[in-house]
């Protein structure tokens, strides 16, 4: 097979699948041997979502790589067993202090220690603060099309949904504690439980010491911080909820969780879930640790900090499978989730989807495309990429969409709006980002002498091209012009072996000119923007700097 055709059996994509060690085929593999252990019709695919802050592109992250893992496992089953995705959320978690980014946050404060669901939404848009962040995470999910099912913590826990496994846990609370203290300081591990009361008289969840603990009743009993009276509250139907390590472990082993992964920085704790998941009789999940997110001072991006990207910043300025592909490189390395790498991102989705085709079946398995689209990608059709628009709009200083498709329409004649509706978005993002990020930080720089005589010389050979010169002719005349110093490059050679260009040239040409520090391949942006308007640029930087 040398490309995947479209009419492939199950088994013929499978036998490609197993041969394939993208890491979505690699985790799938674990969850198919898992199954020849313990064989089971159904698989359960998890994510966890805490809604103390609002979504960040992590959270969409989780998502976007559990999908693409299930995929993988389909794949590798041939579609014969049956799966879900459950997007739990833990909003049944005491509110521990206010994030820095929402409004109303007196309202918050007076609220804390309150399950998510009982505090105030400070948006005034739902019943409350947790039910706001919950619908905020689903609408990004459902955007994206993703086949998910919604869970909300609370809703298990008073529903009953959790009681059989909140009992289990009661009953062998010696060996979850035998694995809890350990971890603990000397301090904490004194009065520790893996229950936390729900206090009857002011609803927040309750961090104190448990006098007694009743397998046979199904209750805990503590003192009361204020009254200092003996309460006791039975375990089940939401009156108490769970520490959220021994808690973790209880929805793995009460749902029969098969797959969910954790960031890096929790890799103790899920050895420690899954400990316990074991002690009440259950098979702790399959899964991996990915690698943080990082915003551009290299620090973890948090919900309540608000730092790094939010999911509605990333669509503003990119596509959706942008997005996707950022998720699925590398995740087990730590990247920076910040402004800056968004154009090579869409630029970088737009190679591998014009590549796509060109590859054998096995390579299209490793193509990031394959996984963004769930085996079917679209057809690649980008008459120009991202960093050219951004340019394009830098040089032109064009705040509207009619102006930049005056200069593709010339480049392309036929490639219209109507005809390219993703280009037409792309040109949209390209437009706010410019505004947002590019001219805020537009920085000309003066040219040397030796840089002004350089700039005079590709302005001549520019005016004495013939109109309709190709992106390449111009290219070359354009590589021709920086063979000087101090632009030679004596290691990398030129076709004819004489000494190449340094990128020091075509950095200099967007410094000087556009105030930038780097742009696209400048014979491709000339051709799109014009011979002429490049010759009118050139003459307004020498005469800016004479």
């Amino acid at each position: 097979m040398s490309v995947i055709d479209p009419a492939a059996s199950p088994s013929d994509l499978r036998a490609l699948a197993e041969q394939s060690n993208a890491w979505p085929f690699e985790q799938a593999k674990a969850i198919v041997a898992r199954l020849k252990k313990n064989p089971k019709d159904e698989v359960l695919f998890e994510t966890g979502y805490g809604p103390s802050g609002l979504p960040h592109i992590g959270t969409f992250g989780e998502v976007a790589r559990t999908t693409m893992v299930r995929h993988a496992f389909r794949v590798l089953t041939e579609d014969k067993i049956r799966t879900r995705l459950l997007a739990f959320s833990d909003d049944m978690d005491g509110l521990r202090k206010v994030p820095d980014n929402v409004p109303n946050k007196e309202l918050l404060e007076q609220n804390l220690g309150k399950p998510l669901t009982k505090v105030p939404d400070p948006f005034g848009t739902h019943s409350s603060f947790g039910a706001h962040n919950n619908a905020r995470l689903r609408a990004f999910l459902d955007q994206f099309g993703f086949d998910y099912e919604f869970a909300s913590s609370t809703e298990y826990y008073t529903s009953g949904k959790f009681d059989a496994a909140l009992l289990r846990m009661l009953e062998r609370i010696e060996k979850v504690m035998a694995i809890m203290l350990p971890s603990l300081r000397e301090e904490r591990a004194a009065s520790y439980s893996p229950f936390l009361p729900i206090c009857p008289r002011t609803g927040t969840v309750l961090y104190v010491p448990v006098t007694a603990h009743d397998a046979k009743a199904g209750t805990i009993s503590y003192e009361d911080p204020d009254s200092k009276e003996s309460i006791t509250v039975p375990v089940t139907g939401g009156h108490c909820k769970l520490q959220w390590k021994p808690d973790w472990a209880m929805r793995w082993y009460a749902l029969a969780v098969d797959y969910e992964m954790a960031g890096k920085d929790l890799i103790d704790s899920v050895k420690l879930s899954g400990k316990i998941c074991a002690a009440l009789g259950g098979t702790p999940p399959e899964g991996f640790n990915y690698e943080l997110f990082l915003d551009e001072k290299g620090q973890k991006i948090s919900k309540s900090k608000g730092n790094g990207l939010t999911i509605d910043e990333w669509l503003r300025y990119a596509s959706p499978e942008s997005l996707s592909l950022f998720m699925y490189r590398e995740p087990k390395a730590a990247k920076r989730l910040y402004f800056d790498v968004i154009p090579r991102n869409v630029d970088e989705y737009q190679q591998f989807l014009d590549g796509f085709t060109r590859q054998e079946a096995r390579q299209q398995l490793q193509n990031p495309v394959w996984h963004v689209h769930s085996g079917k990608p679209p057809q690649a059709d980008m008459p120009v990429t991202f960093q050219l628009l951004l340019t394009l709009v830098s040089s032109s200083n064009a705040e509207n969409a009619a102006t930049l498709w005056g200069f593709i329409g010339r480049y392309r004649p036929g490639v219209t709006p109507q005809t390219h509706p993703k280009l037409d978005a792309m040109v949209g993002y390209a437009i706010n980002y410019y505004r947002d990020f590019v001219a805020p930080t537009k920085q000309f720089r003066e040219p040397t002498e030796g840089e002004r005589a350089a700039l005079q010389d590709l302005r001549d050979a520019l005016a004495n091209m013939q109109a309709g010169a190709s992106a390449e002719d111009i290219q070359n005349v354009v590589y021709e012009i920086g063979r000087r110093e101090p632009f030679l490059d004596m290691v990398k050679k030129g076709k004819d072996g004489r000494p190449g260009v340094s990128l020091d040239w075509f950095n200099m040409l967007y410094q000087v000119l556009l105030g930038q520090e780097k742009g696209p391949r400048f014979g491709s942006f000339v051709a799109v923007y014009g011979v002429q308007n490049a010759v009118n640029m050139i003459d307004g930087a020498l005469a800016r700097s004479s």
